[in-house]
């Protein structure tokens, strides 16, 4: 630490820069604590007005042009799918959300096998575009769903690599002391056409822990969502085909849909059922994801604008917001000498942070410019961040085959305690309560859980307190609510 009475977080912290020098240098000051939820979304390298930038983006289509070419002429082994299309996470630039440490599961088998079933059919005219200005990867995930922006972000990250090494080298070079960078041997950083083989490199970078860190440019992040996206898509999806020209493909794409509609009128009109049908149109007609992509493409200024608003936002309430409640908790020394089982050491983490958003103005961090972020990830960041000097291994989402529970604190296989974090206006709160954590305890083996619901309006205190009359679990211990309301507190004004 660089100073005994404050919790090193950041990148500027751990090598001693002030957060200024890599904010001027156009990087993202990233937790070392927790991944953040910011992403490298490829439309901004398409779209931007820096040459360097197109010219990433020219060989994320280069590498995906071989694959295709490759896929025509060959049956690939699975030997060849794991080195041509199988990556690892690049843990090291902190960014994704994974909140405990920066660990991520990467591109896997399933990635592989969307990504090459679909080269022949989506991306057959990639450099050829006759619809849209440009070639995109985020067609994947238009044409495959549970093909999200983890995956695109990870693909896009994984072939610019290169670049990442660069960028940070370079300023690793000129503000960080040399005790505090190490040379090393970077695995999969650029792809050689001429003996098809992923190639090593050297680097000078920033050693944490024995790892490297990478630094990204804030202009190409974003947050929630690339700017191409199946969710736009199929939310936009009737609009679509009066852009179409060709009057035949408008007609039967139009009848397509219409046919894939239920005959009930109430089901008919549903939102998930027109959501359906235009899933099974996009997958019958997949031409018409270029009608979309060229609306996106029409509008490219607008999603700078929004992912620099997205960064601007994350960088408020990441960096400056919670850098009072990393405070708080490094002058909240005995609170780390916390003993007890797992069920004690979470409990009483759970009502330190409960202390501090209702009492200490910790609330502040869920408000921007006056108004309230509801996310559940955001209490789990912070939730997070209580984490540290404990002997318990703490994991997020563990998924066990029935579903993911946002921590599981652990001491071997005897002494496991889940907790789960709630929004009061979650639509499925109630189902939650009855059903879904015991799933998650059945599923992990162990009986002990903390339910955590956080709420910012009266309305919503009066929801969840109905909810557990009709549950009978008003006086159950293990739920904890979280009043996060500003009109309540006496330094609302300051917020």
């Amino acid at each position: 630490m660089t100073n005994n009475n404050i919790i090193d977080v950041y990148f500027s912290d751990f090598f001693e820069v002030s957060p200024e020098t890599v904010e001027k240098y156009g990087a993202f000051n990233v937790s070392l604590l927790a991944d953040l939820p910011l992403f490298i979304d490829p439309f901004l390298l398409f779209n931007s007005k820096k040459k360097s930038y197109r010219q990433l983006h020219d060989k994320i289509i280069a590498y995906l042009m071989f694959l295709r070419d490759k896929s025509v002429d060959e049956a690939l082994s699975s030997g060849l799918i794991n080195v041509w299309y199988r990556f690892p996470e690049v843990k090291q630039n902190w960014l994704g959300f994974s909140a405990t440490g920066n660990r991520g599961s990467g591109l896997g088998r399933n990635f592989a096998i969307a990504l090459h079933k679909n080269l022949h059919r989506i991306f057959t005219d990639f450099g050829d575009e006759r619809v849209t200005l440009g070639s995109h990867l985020e067609k994947l995930c238009l044409i495959e769903q549970g093909v999200g922006r983890d995956n695109i972000s990870d693909f896009t990250t994984n072939l610019i690599h290169e670049f990442l090494l660069e960028y940070t080298q370079a300023f690793a070079k000129k503000h960080i002391a040399p005790k505090l960078r190490k040379k090393f041997v970077v695995s999969k950083v650029r792809f050689n056409y001429d003996t098809e083989t992923w190639e090593n490199g050297l680097y000078d970078l920033p050693n944490f822990r024995g790892d490297y860190v990478l630094l990204t440019p804030s202009d190409i992040l974003t947050k929630d969502d690339t700017w191409i996206n199946r969710p736009e898509l199929l939310e936009r999806f009737e609009k679509l085909p009066a852009a179409i020209e060709n009057e035949q493909l408008r007609a039967q794409v139009n009848n397509y849909f219409l046919k894939r509609l239920p005959r009930d009128p109430k089901q008919r009109n549903a939102k998930k059922y027109r959501q359906a049908a235009a899933a099974a149109t996009i997958n019958e007609f997949p031409e018409i994801i270029d009608y979309y992509i060229r609306s996106k493409e029409e509008r490219g200024d607008e999603a700078e604008d929004l992912s620099m608003a997205r960064v601007e936002e994350s960088r408020d309430l990441y960096i400056i917001q919670l850098r009072q409640l990393v405070n708080d908790l490094a002058t909240a020394t005995s609170f780390y000498k916390i003993g007890g089982d797992t069920y004690e050491e979470a409990m009483e983490r759970v009502l330190f942070l409960k202390d501090i958003i209702e009492n200490k103005d910790g609330y502040r961090v869920f408000y921007l410019k006056g108004h309230p972020i509801e996310r559940e990830e955001d209490l789990q960041i912070l939730y997070r961040l209580t984490w540290r000097g404990t002997p318990s291994d703490m994991n997020r989402e563990v998924n066990n085959g029935r579903g993911p529970v946002d921590y599981k604190v652990s001491r071997g296989a005897a002494d496991k305690t889940l907790v789960e974090f709630k929004l009061a206006t979650n639509s499925q709160l109630k189902r939650n309560l009855v059903n879904q954590v015991a799933i998650y305890e059945k599923a992990n083996d162990t009986n002990k859980s903390i339910k955590v619901i956080l709420y910012f309006t009266r309305t919503d205190l009066y929801r969840v307190q109905k909810i557990l009359r009709e549950l009978k679990l008003t006086d159950n211990p293990n739920i904890v609510l979280i009043d996060a309301r500003r009109d309540n507190k006496p330094s609302a004004s300051k917020a």
